[in-house]
């Protein structure tokens, strides 16, 4: 029954955070244009096409049929799997808080808007890219739910892809974009956790 009732929250906590950004991110294309994606490079959108419908698929069948994927579990105490819970629980609002933070400015590629304003208020006041790390934190907790090395695997690439190859090329946007502010900016965050600059 724990675990109906663990996969039915997960479904919860997945389809509000789709339902924020679907929502913010169509506030934010009719108020601040769009980007298309072909623009930042076949690299970036080939990874993230590449990694995105494969993960999906893996939670969606973690939830819905967990027995197909039992090679790939392992047995985290209880305790764990209700901290992954509490912290996917949490996503919810940590997204909701980044999208209303960074307004018209979200944008689906790496590369910034025309009228681009730069967002210093909000979780960014402390993290650079709190998107990508609510995001992280989201796949990490549902490694611990699902108890599922697939996920968390996604989790460990996706830390290494944000921070070698999406992050430096959106930094490169906004040092070109913002100068000398983006460097101070820089300077006193992190890039995906507050203390870790």
């Amino acid at each position: 029954m724990a675990n109906l009732t663990f996969r039915l929250i997960i479904l919860g906590v997945l389809l509000l955070a789709f339902g924020i950004s679907a929502s913010f991110r169509k506030r934010a294309r009719d108020e601040g244009g769009t980007i298309k994606r072909q623009e930042e490079g076949w690299l970036i959108l080939g990874l993230r096409m590449g990694l995105a419908l494969p993960l999906l698929i893996v939670i969606l069948l973690n939830i819905f049929w967990p027995a197909s994927l039992a090679w790939a579990k392992f047995s985290p105490p209880t305790w764990l799997r209700y901290t992954g819970l509490v912290l996917a629980v949490l996503c919810t609002p940590l997204i909701w808080w980044v999208f209303s933070s960074i307004g018209k400015n979200i944008s689906e590629t790496v590369l910034i808007k025309d009228e681009h304003e730069l967002v210093t208020h909000g979780p960014y006041t402390w993290i650079r890219h709190p998107l990508y790390g609510s995001a992280l934190l989201l796949l990490l907790s549902m490694s611990l739910v699902f108890g599922d090395w697939i996920i968390f695997g996604y989790t460990l690439t996706g830390v290494l892809a944000f921070r070698l190859l999406v992050i430096p090329a959106e930094e490169k946007e906004l040092l070109d974009a913002f100068g000398e502010d983006y460097e101070c900016y820089q300077s006193r965050t992190g890039a995906l956790l507050p203390w870790i600059r």
